[in-house]
């Protein structure tokens, strides 16, 4: 047991690049990640990693030594939950990186079930709009609405966002109900800045059964998506959000949905995972649990 942690923690620190990185993603303290490649590098007679104070790479060694190891792990990880992939069996830690828009109560709801099912296992969330580097981090998968990133990444859909125009009753009073989306040349927004490129994120409709896409007049730009809500509310003008991130600001009134008969098609909501063939139990058991959750589930904006 005390090879096979070692070859973890060697694991960590090749995919992070970082001693310290390593030691967060285990949650343990550097000095056991430097002992534990110190130790591993004495009983196997080379040196696994090139060290500098800028950076940690891999010897021609190492790298040999990586690829072998994380066959191991894999087929471990494998042999250890073979028998739980529908049951109650699944162990370890399950980390999920969610966009500000799904860390909604329902939605957190929802994922408290899927933990009821698998008691043996721990998530572990982050809620970020930022693209994620999942290796470095030590995510297993990340959730999230709309365009792919083009990566090394495999997305997999598992439903759909509804996406909703809304603002509050008294910025529609003082500025008018737009009846088109070509009325919002003279309406002002809040832009929602993509996680990918930093740029904001066109406003898309259905009109006449063809998608456009348009934007308001810019007072605010916003990089969070409670943030995005909140400079709603605060009367900065129209946002473009999933309806899942404002139900409860549409439910008691504070926003108002307009344009409702040309909403987008809903926006894609991918599970996305790092690119090789083999796939962890518990993030295989994940997509399958979320994909048949959306599709037997009846819910205003979340759909199959």
């Amino acid at each position: 047991m005390e090879l096979l942690q070692a070859m973890k923690v060697f694991s960590a620190v090749a995919k992070s690049g970082s001693f310290t990185s390593a030691a967060d993603i285990l949650q343990v303290g550097r000095p056991h990640v430097t002992r534990s490649v110190q130790e591993l590098e004495a009983s196997l007679g080379v040196r696994l990693f090139h060290r500098t104070t800028r950076s940690v790479k891999l010897t021609a060694e190492g790298e040999q030594f990586f690829v072998r190891t994380e066959e191991l792990l894999a087929g471990i990880d494998d042999a250890t939950t073979m028998f739980s992939d529908s049951g109650d069996g699944l162990r370890g830690r399950l980390r999920i990186d969610l966009p500000g828009a799904l860390s909604q109560l329902n939605f957190l709801t929802r994922l408290n079930t899927f933990a009821s099912q698998h008691p043996g296992l721990e998530l572990v969330l982050g809620v970020t709009d930022r693209a994620v580097d999942l290796v470095a981090e030590g995510v297993d998968c990340v959730l999230r609405i709309g365009e792919l990133p083009d990566s090394s990444l495999v997305g997999r859909r598992i439903g759909g966002a509804v996406m909703v125009l809304c603002a509050t009753p008294n910025y529609l009073n003082d500025f008018g109900v737009p009846k088109l989306p070509s009325d919002l040349l003279r309406h002002k927004g809040v832009n929602f800045l993509s996680g990918l490129d930093n740029r904001p994120l066109r406003w898309r409709f259905m009109v006449d059964g063809e998608p456009v896409s348009t934007t308001a007049g810019t007072c605010m730009s916003v990089n969070e998506a409670n943030a995005y809500v909140k400079c709603a509310l605060a009367g900065f003008g129209l946002i473009q959000a999933p309806g899942i991130l404002v139900e409860e600001q549409l439910a008691d009134g504070s926003l108002v949905e307009v344009l409702a008969a040309y909403r987008p098609e809903p926006w894609t909501v991918s599970l996305l995972y790092p690119s090789r063939a083999y796939v962890a139990p518990r993030v295989r058991v994940f997509a399958e649990w979320m994909a048949q959750a959306l599709a037997t589930t009846q819910q205003t904006w979340l759909v199959a």
